[in-house]
This record gives C-alpha cells, structure tokens and sequence, in this order.
C-alpha cells in the first residue's frame, strides 16, 4: 500500500520536472529503497556530446575530471556503450554492462576522467543505474553509486529499485521535455561521437588498429576483442603490438595516458 509519504514524495517529483530541483527529487526517491553515496544522470546520444541532466555528485568530486569525461571520456563507459547499443529499459548493475576487463582498467581507477570516483572515499563499491529512452536519439541514465567502505546493493534493494523504474522513466522523460523542448535535434554536435577516438591517435593507426584500440581503452581482454571483431585472439596481440609500436608506447598504461592528456587539454 502506498504511504502519504510516498504520495508525497513522487508529487514533489512531479512538480520539480523542470526544474533546478528536479535531481534533489529524484534522489529523494530512489533513497526511499535504498541509500547511496553519489548519483548522476546523463543523457547519452551517438551523434552528439552527452548532457549533465543531473549532478549528485559529493562537493569533493574534481571538476576537471567531469569535464574531461563529457570531453570523450564517457565513451569508456559501460552505461555509455548499453545507452547507445539498445539495451532494454530498466534497472542494471554496471558489472552486468562492463567488458570483461573493465575493472582491471585505468578508466576505472583514474580520478582524473572518471567523475565518480574522484571523492575522498576512493574506488566505488558498486553502481548501479536506470536505462530510460528519452525523446529523439537520447537514451537518458541515472546512476546511484557507493563509495569504498559501504557495501554493493543487495537483491532485496536492487529489487525495490528496480521497481521504481516506471516512475523514474516517466520523471526523466517529462523532465527533459520541459528542459530540452526546443533543441534541434537534426543538428549533431559532431557526425559521429567516437570522432574522439580519430582526433586522439589521428593517422597513425589504421581503421583496424583504431577499432582494436577502442575496445582496449573500454577495458575488453584480447579475447573479449576477438570476440567483438570476429577475429582471431593472436591476430588482436599482434594489433596490440604494432598499435603500441607506432604510438611510441609500451603499456596499456600508456595508451590510457595518451587519450587522458588530450582530453584535458
């Protein structure tokens, strides 16, 4: 049975669609089912750069980090990659998106282009977040995190969350209708998104090596990319080497370094 409390909080919910309130609501929401640290919601397009819709992130969260992965970082990400691929709607824990590397990646680990984890507490314990299809090309997601110390979502809260999922659709949908009502729509930021990719290693790489290139960063194992591009595991090593070869690089760790200093500057 719904509660006058919770009758009241999805009508604050309604009413602040469009407002500079409307994050503050929907987090009142969602922690009505289970507590989180930080949250945020972005809406993702393949054709143009991705739009803060929400910021709940902690005050210690870097800036510069945020404006490194609206840059070209996001596309490292897992919500970024299930936004753009047609992922159903609804709840999903970011280890169920992620590639099978993705959290022995720098991305993951790297306070200066992934927002989430550039607060004091350090590495996050889990994020979890909503798929919701917004008007147009965008697919909106809002992620609800945990910081080192606390502990990942349980099924019974992951549960209730995901119930919760008609409401946060409908909220997110109104509310980028009300804030977004006269974007054009039919003029892209840029014709392709991963044009990132092309601007950080420009010519030197070939369209194989670019597409080899791409999975790396995201954090896919040499199998994983084999996988993805139909291709055999030891040809993807040999990229690999002739990838790190013509950039003048020897680690992974160096490839990432590459894409994070072009994005900050």
């Amino acid at each position: 049975m719904i509660t006058a409390q919770d009758a009241e909080t999805v009508g604050g919910l309604i009413s602040a669609a469009g407002g500079s309130s409307f994050g503050q609501a929907l987090d009142l929401l969602t922690k009505s089912c289970a507590e989180f640290d930080m949250s945020c919601a972005f809406a993702f397009s393949l054709r143009a750069e991705p739009k803060v819709v929400h910021d709940g992130y902690s005050a210690t969260v870097d800036r510069r980090a945020l404006r490194s992965y609206l840059r070209g970082a996001y596309l490292l990400d897992p919500f970024y990659s299930a936004s753009i691929s047609g992922r159903p709607e609804g709840l999903w824990r970011m280890r169920d998106l992620a590639p099978d590397g993705f959290y022995e990646s720098e991305f993951m680990a790297s306070r200066e282009v992934h927002p989430c984890i550039s607060d004091e507490a350090g590495t996050l314990v889990e994020e979890i977040g909503f798929l919701v299809r917004l008007t147009g090309e965008h697919t909106a997601t809002y992620s609800l995190m945990r910081n080192r110390g606390g502990q990942p979502f349980c099924s019974e809260e992951f549960a209730a969350l995901a119930a919760l999922t008609p409401i946060v659709a409908a909220s997110l949908q109104r509310h980028w209708q009300l804030t977004h009502a006269t974007d054009n729509v039919e003029t892209p930021v840029r014709a392709d998104a991963e044009q990132v990719f092309q601007e950080v290693f420009g010519s030197v790489l070939t369209p194989a090596q670019h597409a080899v290139t791409k999975l790396i960063l995201r954090g896919h194992s040499s199998l994983s990319i084999a996988v993805h591009l139909g291709i055999a595991e030891g040809t993807v090593k040999i990229h690999r080497s002739n990838i790190y070869r013509r950039l003048e690089i020897s680690s992974q760790s160096e490839l990432f370094q590459m894409f994070i200093n072009y994005l900050a500057k």
